[in-house]
């Protein structure tokens, strides 16, 4: 019989746990802002609704939690550059990498994503240090072409694409 895990054993647990890699952006009167994301999963497509997850203590936290819309945007292997201007914490523009326009809610959508969920939030709850933003999706946006995304795992990034 196996025991809790300890912090250190829960995190070498979760690097087998492939994710996709998404950009989480969102515009309102807390102000713009985006952040690279792995903790995104699907909740129901009735209504279609995602869960995202963002710690508390991050500075990205309180966009989010108080614009009450965001963006899910899921990224290709072209934009691992992207993923980590907007992973970095002190970058100061980081629309200015990539093309952005808009969808239902005014969060910004990457024109090219792999697929793009802009949602309204509609519940929270907080578990330990993250705050789960319930997500109802508003409107979609997929870029045509070959199906592909970018995975992290492993403490890495992979490529993955359909045949």
């Amino acid at each position: 019989m196996s025991q809790v895990p300890d912090l250190q054993s829960f995190r070498e647990g979760m690097a087998r746990l492939g994710a996709a890699v998404t950009v989480l952006t969102t515009d309102g009167p807390a102000g713009k802002h985006g952040m690279t994301a792995s903790a995104v999963c699907s909740v129901t497509d009735t209504p279609p609704t995602l869960l995202v997850c963002v710690n508390r203590t991050s500075r990205s936290h309180d966009h989010f939690a108080g614009n009450k819309v965001l963006a899910v945007n899921v990224l290709a292997g072209r934009h691992r550059a992207l993923s980590e201007v907007f992973a970095r914490q002190n970058e100061t523009d980081r629309f200015a990498t990539g093309s952005w326009t808009r969808l239902a809610t005014g969060s910004p959508v990457l024109a090219d994503a792999s697929v793009a969920f802009d949602c309204r939030v509609s519940e929270t709850s907080t578990v330990g240090s993250h705050t789960v933003f319930f997500c109802e999706v508003q409107a979609m946006a997929q870029h045509g072409g070959q199906a592909e995304s970018l995975i992290w795992f492993g403490r890495d990034f992979h490529h993955i694409a359909s045949d």
